[in-house]
């Protein structure tokens, strides 16, 4: 097969599919990277206390199982280290290109061929696929003065680690679960910190612990304990937590976890009633950590839920006066819904891209759109999950444009017909309609107009039988 790839993006997504092609004997690929080394988010997000809520060893490729991880749920030094060692142990480095960043792409129809644009020049390609994730624009919250600062702020997703915290005034504004990780590394430090809360989080406790030496040996010269373990935690999210998010008989036990370890951790009603939701948990995105709670009962730690106003020179500034600051952490998250920006991608007939998703972006099984031949997605819409391992669904995406290559190698061009889109549009909104997510708060898992753009909204199990192999009847195929 002499098919040409472009990859967008050298986090997880990325080198799943690098590694694939590499497998298959495919070695026409590059990997474009706007960063100077591989990693995506787990490279980028480098905040004191910086980790996983997926346990690590379900937390990895399937077929490239670690067993070396050091505790339960792994931190951000142990992902990138393993990601790392992907690069290296499957040679996917020479194919890489570090500091290239992708600008624009435009598929020529005369050529049959997407023309890539980066910030070094012009390439063409057979095929497109993009691994840019999710969670990868940090996103600034809309707040007026944040220029007006006089102190040092930044966003959580780029650490300035040339501050010393010690003793200074911290604002974090945010609480979620990048939030929840690093204030309690900070309030251990700073001289005061004031968490900045719009909308209190639905917290359940983290049960992390390390791997002793014995363990961690049994995993190494075991394999099959590793994994009956990963297929155990596997299981597990799929049989107790996924049924949380659609209504079922675990919903009122999660809640319960939750209050139950509120109660537990913060002794002071008037701070538990300031930390206790007002929608259904699984709304937004369940924080888990076990140190975010005692963190806020600190002396040194105040926990503000007044409205902010604005960014003053000195301070946080809300409706009851300034809180007087000499660091802000944005703790905000990142434009999530935003899918493949700031690209420009240009499809048949000068479609444009962010005009097709103007109401939301949306793909078949998140992985193709009309219009768009040759072009897939990794992490696309609707296929991020709220209870288990992303890894999972990246595995499920990578292995289905494998089965999409031999056909545009064989046949030509592959484009999603629009009446497979449509029929697809309606089996997740009837799906959707069951989900948690619709209960009425606000989280970065709906775009602007409130529609669910990002989580997939069924088991996993449903995910990876419909993308076992394509069918070819959903595509229409040119030379």
């Amino acid at each position: 097969m002499s098919l040409t790839v472009a990859i967008i993006g050298a986090g997880f997504g990325g080198l799943c599919m690098a590694i694939q092609l590499e497998k298959a004997g495919i070695r026409s690929y590059t990997i474009f990277e706007k960063r100077a080394d591989v990693g995506g988010t787990w490279r980028d997000n480098t905040y004191p206390g910086a980790g996983c809520d997926v346990p690590s060893h379900l937390y990895s490729f399937s077929f490239e199982k670690y067993s070396s991880w050091t505790r339960r749920y792994p931190g951000q030094p142990e992902i990138l280290d393993y990601l790392e060692t992907c690069a290296d142990k499957y040679g996917l480095r020479p194919r890489i290109r570090l500091n290239t960043e992708i600008t624009a792409a435009s598929f020529d129809e005369s050529l049959g061929r997407w023309r890539v644009r980066t910030t070094a020049g012009e390439e063409v390609f057979d095929v497109v696929v993009s691994a840019v994730g999710q969670l990868s624009r940090p996103r600034m919250p809309d707040i007026a003065g944040t220029s007006d600062f006089e102190g040092v702020a930044f966003h959580s997703a780029r650490w300035d680690h040339s501050q010393d915290l010690t003793g200074r005034r911290v604002a974090v504004i945010g609480n979620g679960s990048s939030a929840a990780q690093l204030i309690p590394r900070v309030a251990e430090v700073a001289g005061q910190v004031d968490v900045f809360q719009r909308t209190p989080n639905w917290v359940i406790p983290k049960m992390d612990a390390t791997f002793g030496d014995t363990l961690t040996t049994a995993f190494r010269r075991m394999p099959l304990l590793q994994r009956g373990y990963r297929e155990w935690i596997y299981r597990y999210a799929e049989g107790a937590l996924y049924p949380a998010l659609a209504g079922g008989w675990s919903t009122e036990l999660l809640r319960k976890i939750a209050l139950d370890h509120l109660h537990e951790q913060v002794p002071d009603p008037e701070l538990r009633a300031k930390l206790t939701p007002g929608y259904p948990i699984g709304c937004k995105r369940v924080v888990i950590d076990s140190a975010f709670y005692p963190a806020l009962t600190r002396p040194n730690v105040n926990v503000v839920t007044d409205r902010i106003t604005r960014i003053a020179p000195g301070g946080v500034e809300t409706a009851t006066g300034l809180h007087e600051a000499d660091v802000i952490v944005y703790a905000t998250g990142f434009h999530a819904s935003d899918f493949l920006a700031p690209m420009e991608i240009t499809g048949r007939e000068g479609r444009r891209l962010d005009e097709e998703w103007k109401d939301g972006a949306e793909a078949y099984l998140g992985i193709a759109v009309p219009r768009f031949p040759n072009l897939f997605m990794v992490y696309g819409p609707n296929t991020n999950l709220g209870h288990t391992s992303i890894i999972f669904m990246i595995e499920c995406q990578v292995g289905y444009i494998m089965g999409c290559l031999p056909h545009i190698a064989g046949r030509g061009s592959m484009e999603v017909r629009p009446e497979a889109m449509d029929t697809w549009r309606r089996s997740l909104d009837r799906a959707m309609g069951k989900m948690i997510w619709q209960a009425g708060c606000t989280s970065w898992y709906k775009n602007a107009a409130g529609r669910v753009t990002n989580n997939w909204p069924a088991a996993t199990t449903v995910y990876r039988r419909i993308t076992k192999e394509p069918r070819p009847g959903a595509f229409r195929f040119a030379r």
